[in-house]
Parts: structure tokens; C-alpha cells; sequence
């Protein structure tokens, strides 16, 4: 692992930690001035729609910056560190205006909260994502791994000089597919309670809950075009290594150790010198690409997927 990247999970955790910091400071020296109700989601017109009772908002504002702060620590890149401090900034922000807009009221229903509020958490956002993205100096992002030898010492499949060929193949996860239909459920919960916390709920189980569906069961695909990776439902998103880009590919056993250890876990994974598509263990297909990167899928037969890559890209005249 690149040396750099736990500076760079530190500085991108950073900008959450103030940002709760701030809100859990503001909230016990302030909470003598706040009501027992607190309006916490407005109109266009600035006029409140939505209450939620004092420590619930407490708990949910901690919650939330908690969930993002994880995610960006988790999944930040070097390019994307910018995006961590914007993100907290924004959320940071919101938070710290309902609270102050909450101050020394008798009636929630008379709070105001004009669009300015959201002007300001979008000026704090890109303040923050400037910091974010200087602080990106502090991080070398490190030279990737020597491109290994894969092609010439990979596995071939026979293809005639005329001849044209394409492999497809889908492969499931139980777990994430559970995961998915379980989060997803949680939406018309979350419709049904309160507006503050309802809305967060539904929105936290469609942000989690479609992502985890559509990588529940994927098609991997080898042709003249390289190696696509796409939900099998629907074409999109879909993750492409173009043939252009492809260095060679071998096949690997993955155990559940390699899974956590190499890439952190299963789905849609980002690491320093590698991503892939982790649905499940066994057999995967590993690319290596020209810049020394690598891109895994796991998927049945992935042995012949290699070997029809590697054929094309000796075709494509690139060994």
C-alpha cells in the first residue's frame, strides 16, 4: 500500500471531525437557548415544514457527519480530497445555521430560514474544498508499481486470424443483494416518520440501497473493446478498461482475507494501485493496465476471460 494513504484518509477525516467538533460544542453551550422542538426543514419560502425534537436532531446531525466523514475516509483519492472538506463544510454549515436559527425562540413554527442559509453553507463548501485541495500538496500521490509482465506470460485462447470473439458472464452476491432489498426498505419508513429525520432516512437507504442492489449481480464482458463491467438489469453505470489500456490478465483466487485486506471489502472498491468490482470470493479476473494499475472482477470462468483478453491484445499489436 502507498505509504501516503493514511495521510490522506487523516486529512480527509479531518474536515469531519471539526465539523462535528463545532456542532457538538455549539449544541451543549447553546442548549439552554434552544427549544424543545427545533424546525429543521423549510419551504422555498423560508417558513418551516418539518420539526424534530431537540435530542433527535442532536443525534441525527451526529450521525450524519459520522456516515460521511466514514465514507470519504474510506473511499478518498488523492484527486478527490478536495470533495471530503466540501462536504463537510456543506453539511457542517446547514447544521450550525438550523441551530442558529433555533436560538431563543418560543415557537418553532415562527423560525425563518431564507435561501441565504443555503448561499452560505455553499460558500463554506467551496471555501473548504480550496483548503481540501491545497492540502492535496502534502500528499505525494506516490509512483504506481511496475507494470509486471502479464500478457506474454498469461493464458491464450486459440482464435484464428479471421476469426471474432466475445465472452460475457454474470455473477451474483447473496449478501449484497439482501443488504440491498433490507436498506431499501427502510425509504417508506423513513417517509412515514418525522420530516428531519424521515427524509435523511429515506435518502441515506436510496444512496446505500440502489448502489448495493445494482452491484448485487453483474455482467463481465470481454471483446475487441476491452473489459466491461455493468449491473445486469440495466446498462448503466458501467466500469470499461479499454483494450487500448490493457497490459495483459491472469486469474487469482480471492478468499475473504484478501477481500478485506487488498480492497477493503466487497462492492465497488478504490484502493492505491488497484479498484475492482468485489461481489464475492473465488475466482477473479485481475487487468493489468499499461500505467501499472490493476482492475479486478470476480466472476466464474474467469479463466477464460483471460485468455480471450490476452489474445486480443496480442492482436491489437501491443506485445
Amino acid at each position: 500500500m502507498n505509504r501516503s494513504t493514511p495521510r490522506l484518509r487523516a486529512l480527509a477525516a479531518l474536515p469531519f471531525v471539526l465539523a462535528l467538533t463545532v456542532y457538538v460544542l455549539l449544541l451543549v453551550l447553546r442548549h439552554d437557548r434552544l427549544p424543545d422542538t427545533l424546525a429543521t426543514h423549510f419551504g422555498l419560502d423560508g417558513r418551516p415544514d418539518g420539526f424534530t425534537g431537540r435530542t433527535a436532531f442532536a443525534v441525527v446531525g451526529v450521525a450524519l457527519l459520522l456516515t460521511l466523514g466514514a465514507g470519504w475516509t474510506a473511499l478518498v483519492r488523492h484527486a478527490s480530497l478536495w470533495g471530503a472538506w466540501a462536504t463537510a463544510g456543506f453539511a457542517g454549515a446547514l447544521l450550525v445555521l438550523v441551530v442558529r436559527d433555533n436560538l431563543d425562540v418560543t415557537d418553532p413554527a415562527q423560525v425563518s430560514s431564507p435561501l441565504l442559509n443555503l448561499a452560505l453553507a455553499a460558500a463554506t463548501a467551496a471555501v473548504l474544498g480550496i483548503v481540501g485541495w491545497g492540502l492535496t500538496q502534502l500528499v505525494p500521490e506516490g509512483a504506481p508499481p511496475a507494470a509486471r509482465d502479464g500478457a506474454p506470460d498469461g493464458p491464450r485462447l486459440p482464435l484464428g486470424a479471421s476469426e471474432v470473439a466475445g465472452w460475457s458472464h454474470a455473477t451474483a452476491s447473496g449478501p449484497l443483494t439482501v443488504l440491498g432489498v433490507l436498506v431499501l426498505a427502510a425509504v417508506p419508513v423513513g417517509l412515514l416518520l418525522a420530516p428531519w429525520p424521515g427524509a435523511l432516512l429515506a435518502l441515506l437507504g436510496l444512496v446505500i440501497g440502489v448502489p448495493g442492489l445494482a452491484l448485487a449481480r453483474v455482467r463481465v464482458t470481454v471483446d475487441r473493446r476491452g473489459v466491461t463491467v455493468r449491473p445486469s438489469l440495466v446498462p448503466r453505470p458501467r466500469v470499461r478498461v479499454p483494450l487500448g489500456e490493457v497490459a495483459g490478465a491472469s486469474v487469482r483466487e480471492l478468499d475473504t482475507a484478501a477481500v478485506l485486506g487488498e480492497f477493503g471489502g466487497w462492492g465497488y472498491r478504490v484502493r492505491a494501485h488497484r479498484t475492482g468490482v468485489i461481489v464475492r470470493t473465488g475466482e477473479t479476473l485481475v487487468v493489468r493496465r499499461d500505467s501499472g494499475r490493476e482492475f479486478a472482477v470476480t466472476v466464474p470462468d474467469a479463466g477464460t476471460a483471460a485468455a480471450l483478453l490476452n489474445t486480443l491484445v496480442e492482436r491489437h499489436g501491443k506485445v
